[in-house]
């Protein structure tokens, strides 16, 4: 009899072959050696079932059968993927030891312990628990393995959550679905990442922009010359500031104060799973999803990188001698000058702001392995340079900066001034040919509009004479506006989903979440994606907006009474009982009953609730916004999951066409088979022929323009406009055409 081990997925477990049994035979769905036969799942090789499979009557969706509860639930194999359990369950009939060597985490334990459940392997069971797949890492993990016993309370508990989650989002999701005629997806975290979108986007509607004045005076002293921001309250009379201006402009004045102080910089932390999905999103526009992806492809495919689907910020002090060894492996790579330029004494076990054991849980951050990185596809290697760039500056000094802050008075007027002069680059030297590109985190929190008036950065030194008078040589009034809260885009949404709980009074419930927020690092992405793929939300350029459909979805939750569902408080509430029962101190069955319960009570609360109008989930207009992930794609997916609401559907999208005569035609629809009509919507320039899929939309407001009937059908119809002054993403000025970069979706880019 041999060792079965089991990997999550294929790429995997061919790497702990080549690692434990080289000369093993490659049988396509397994590899055996004399000793081992290492398989592999294909991710969830089984899940939760359907209704259906408890009662036939369950197949139609029908609110006096709900709530549905399982006394026990049953297990369904995934069908595109039976034939590899099959293979699975006719190996371990040979093997008498079984290992689990899927992912170490939460969702890895789940996906062995489903296999084992339905299969009914008996076998002992050793559990491999490792951070990267690089052969010394595989083959260290097997020296150590430990016991299956030993993460029993970790299968309790992440069998616990999928089961909650299925109750919550089957009886939600129908309950909402059969009341008001619509297919109305609800779950425990989608929802409350929902209500983030909406109840942000009303506050942008509702805010009411204030005209304000601001007064630079500039100075001199000598032949240093400085500029510095009148320190009085926001002024909205213009004639009031410009009196200002006049008044102190052209005199001489002093310096009231003048404080220097030496501060430094120190790196930024390692990355985790969210940090890293933010960065590529602001950097270079990847979606949650695609840095997830091509995370996982550098960890499974290249292994150059370690377990990205953790959330943790720092290693422990067995990371620090493999953080030098892979410091060691990148000379003489494209990094060769910045490896030599290391201190390799700072990366020590006493250093906190990188060794937190403490603070390490399933997995240290992400960090580059030894292996060198070969044949990274653009995608890959974008990601790569980021993880990498940001271990390196942790073996680099803070940098140095001296902050000078000068209050100078002329005219009883005061102007602070605030000049942060470079002392030593320190770590920063590792961007400085980023300088241009790379968009400079802050330490402390704060927007960059928020410091940019008040502090100048300078590299040349910078002094002023405390005793020495100055001249007001100008003083420039600058109009301003008051700025409403931004859209979230994926990186913002995602900071936002982490650090969900921060507004939760339960002292409690708030410190549960304060390391989870809402979802994992590993299932955020999906989430964003679910919002998207059931046209609850919909993106403009990188800003998410909440679509009609998702507006009506929460405003009919909270008006049924159940706020707690779009709430981060539930998930704070379970991520708290959930940890406690990964850890042996709180009963799962006694967390399925609570579940239940609440799952009861959403069916009640709905049940009595009035019947929405069939058109207040969808736009005033056809709407041009949706795109992809839009109205015709929920529409689709309505038909196809819910034969009862298809003839509402359809009745509640033709119920919003406009009147005849009311919209004007601009040209015909260039996507390709489409036939349809363009015309202005809310937004922007739509296809009559929405109803039936097209998604082809432009935006009316596209790089710093509001486009004109007439361009949008130069557009369409020369596929470019004519020469204008536009707006690049990141606010430069150019100039250039606009065109059409695809036909099917309206997507435009710029011809300079």
């Amino acid at each position: 009899m041999k060792t079965l081990i089991i990997a999550e997925k294929p790429d995997m477990g061919r790497n702990i072959a080549a690692a434990i049994d080289p000369k093993a035979k490659n049988h396509r769905s397994y590899i055996e050696g004399e000793h081992y036969i290492i398989t592999w799942a294909i991710g969830h090789l089984i899940g939760l079932a359907e209704p259906d499979a408890y009662d036939e009557k369950y197949k139609k969706w029908n609110i006096n059968d709900l709530p549905i509860i399982p006394t026990q639930f049953k297990l369904v194999p995934n069908k595109k993927t039976i034939d590899q359990l099959k293979v699975i369950g006719d190996l371990a009939k040979r093997s008498n030891l079984l290992v689990n060597s899927c992912d170490a985490g939460r969702e890895g334990q789940y996906i062995f312990s489903l296999i084992q459940r339905h299969l009914k392997l008996s076998q002992p069971v050793k559990r491999l628990w490792i951070s990267d797949l690089t052969p010394e890492t595989i083959r260290k993990g097997f020296d150590e393995l430990k016991e299956g016993a030993e993460y029993e309370n970790l299968t309790r508990a992440a069998t616990a959550r999928s089961e909650a989650d299925w109750l919550i989002g089957m009886n939600g999701s129908r309950a909402f679905t059969t009341k008001h005629n619509v297919l109305l997806s609800v779950g425990r975290v989608q929802t409350p990442v929902l209500a983030l979108i909406y109840d942000r986007q009303k506050q942008i509607e509702a805010f009411s922009s204030l005209k304000f004045f601001e007064l630079e005076g500039h100075f001199t002293q000598l032949d240093m010359s400085y500029k510095g921001m009148w320190q009085g309250e926001r002024a909205t009379d213009q004639a009031k500031v410009e009196a200002i201006a006049a008044k102190v402009k052209g005199k001489e004045g002093r310096i009231a104060s003048y404080e220097v102080k030496e501060t430094k910089e120190y790196p930024f932390k390692l990355y985790d799973l969210t940090l890293l999905q933010r960065e590529a999103n602001g950097k270079y526009a990847f979606s949650a999803k695609k840095t997830l992806d091509t995370a996982q492809a550098l960890y499974e495919k290249h292994k150059v990188i370690s377990y990205p689907r953790t959330n943790s910020n720092y290693v422990t002090e067995q990371n620090i001698p493999e953080m030098h060894k892979t410091l060691n492996a990148l000379q003489g790579t494209a990094y060769d000058d910045l490896v030599k330029g290391a201190n390799r004494a700072l990366v020590h076990k006493g250093n906190k702001f990188i060794c937190n054991p403490t603070k390490v849980e399933d997995h240290h951050a992400i960090l580059p392995t030894n292996r060198k990185a070969n044949g990274l596809s653009p995608d890959e290697q974008k990601l790569y340079d980021l993880i990498v760039r940001r271990f390196l500056s942790q073996f680099y000094p803070p940098a140095e900066y001296k902050v000078h802050t000068v209050l100078t008075e002329v005219e009883n007027e005061h102007f602070k001034t605030t000049v942060k002069e470079l002392l030593h680059l320190g770590w920063k030297v590792i961007y400085a040919d980023q300088k241009k590109e790379k968009a400079k985190p802050s330490a402390k929190g704060k927007d960059k509009e928020d410091t940019e008036e008040e502090e100048i950065e300078v590299s040349e030194p910078f002094s002023i004479n405390a005793d020495e008078g100055i001249v007001c040589s100008d003083a420039i009034v600058k109009e301003k506006d008051t700025q409403p809260p931004k859209h979230y885009t994926e990186g913002t949404l995602l900071k936002a989903m982490e650090s969900a709980g921060k507004q939760i009074e339960d002292e409690d419930v708030r410190d549960a979440m304060k390391d989870s927020g809402l979802g994992t690092p590993a299932t955020r992405a999906a989430t964003i994606e679910r919002l998207k793929n059931v046209g609850y939300v919909e993106m403009q350029g990188k800003k998410i907006l909440v679509a009609q459909k998702g507006r009506t979805a929460i405003e009919l939750i909270r008006g049924a009474g159940i706020d707690l569902l779009t709430s981060p408080e539930m998930t704070g509430l379970w991520e708290r009982r959930l940890n406690e029962i990964s850890r042996g101190t709180a009963s799962d069955g006694q967390f399925m009953e609570n579940v239940k319960k609440f799952a009861t009570m959403i069916v009640d609360k709905v049940r009595v609730q009035s019947r929405a109008a069939k058109t207040s989930f969808e736009s005033e207009a056809p709407s041009a916004g949706r795109g992809a992930a839009g109205k015709s794609a929920a529409a689709s997916k309505t038909r196809a999951v819910n034969p009862k609401a298809t003839g509402t559907a359809r009745k509640s999208t033709s119920a919003t066409a406009a009147a005849p005569g009311t919209i004007t035609m601009i040209t015909n629809c260039p996507s390709p088979g489409c036939g349809g009509s363009i015309f202005m919507g809310r937004k922007g320039y739509g296809c009559s022929h929405y109803k039936e899929g097209c998604k082809f939309v432009i935006w009316k407001e596209s790089y710093g323009r509001s486009l004109t009937d007439s361009q949008v059908k130069s557009l369409v119809e020369k596929g470019k406009t004519t020469k204008l002054k536009l707006q690049l993403a990141d606010g430069t000025p150019a100039e250039g055409r606009i065109v059409i970069r695809n036909l099917a979706t309206g997507e435009l880019s710029i011809e300079q």
